[in-house]
């Protein structure tokens, strides 16, 4: 059987596989039915892994493992196995949030946050710094960052920048408007993003920005966050950040933001 090594490579990153599952797998929906030793030789998979693969394929609802002897796998319809590939990631995910939520009160956590506040107690402010690689890690940490602002908000973004922070912003930026923090946000507003910038109006001042163009966002005058790329021109995984806490350069860059703010025109 000869598969190339592309499929397999998309296959790998579309069901989470590692390069043996692939290759057991696609030799057995080329079978129907087959047994481990045959899919061995099929899929060029070492005879002594294979019954694991099997095994961990059947687990994942990939194959059915067939009653008799000698013992055999059925491959299940594609159709089908993308439906149980989608209640299991759905369900572990439930699992995992709820053990993730039990934390809240456990002392687990407690000893977390005491390693936490020594180990903080010996940093160095302008340590606190480092770079991120991929928009939802990005994204995770700029609402970080803003779920503990104290005085101001400040963000400038791309015209689909501001569409995507919608939904990942919009629950903390509303707990600030409730803590009274000054919010502004700036972007190129266009046709596509305009019911979205009136969205954010419930909660920031929103102007359009169409003189230059820029990502970043500055958390109470101190903590920067600034994107490195072009979102027009790179995949999101590749996206990079750079997070720093300084209070000079973010200071500086929010006066020169102040004097552009001026210039925006508000969203009506």
């Amino acid at each position: 059987m000869i598969v190339k090594e592309e499929f397999l490579s998309r296959l790998r990153k579309i069901f989470d596989l590692n390069l043996y599952e692939v290759k057991v797998w696609t030799a057995l929906l080329s079978r129907g039915t087959s047994t481990a030793g045959e899919l061995s030789n099929i899929s060029d998979v070492p005879r002594s892994r294979t019954y694991d693969i099997l095994e961990s394929l059947e687990k994942k609802g990939f194959i059915v493992m067939k009653l008799g002897k000698p013992i055999k796998f059925i491959a299940l319809k594609p159709e089908e196995v993308v439906e149980r590939v989608k209640k299991n990631l759905m369900q572990d995910a439930n699992d995992r949030s709820k053990r993730l939520e039990t934390l809240k009160g456990d002392e687990v956590l407690g000893e977390l946050d005491s390693l936490f506040t020594k180990g903080i107690k010996f940093v160095e402010p302008t340590d606190l710094s480092g770079s991120l690689k991929g928009r939802q890690n990005i994204y995770n940490h700029m609402d970080m960052i803003i779920r503990d602002a104290e005085k101001s908000v400040t963000i400038i973004t791309t015209a689909e920048g501001l569409n995507r922070k919608l939904e990942v912003l919009m629950p903390s930026l509303e707990k600030c408007k409730k803590r009274g923090i000054k919010i502004r946000i700036a972007a190129p507003i266009n046709n596509n993003n305009i019911k979205v910038a009136r969205e954010f109006k419930r909660v920031a001042e929103v102007r359009n920005v169409d003189k230059f163009k820029a990502r970043f966002a500055i958390v109470d005058s101190n903590q920067l966050m600034f994107m490195l790329l072009d979102d027009e021109k790179f995949h999101p995984n590749y996206d990079i950040s750079v997070w720093i806490n300084t209070e000079f350069f973010a200071q500086a860059l929010e006066d020169l933001f102040d004097l552009a703010w001026k210039e925006m025109t508000p969203v009506k």
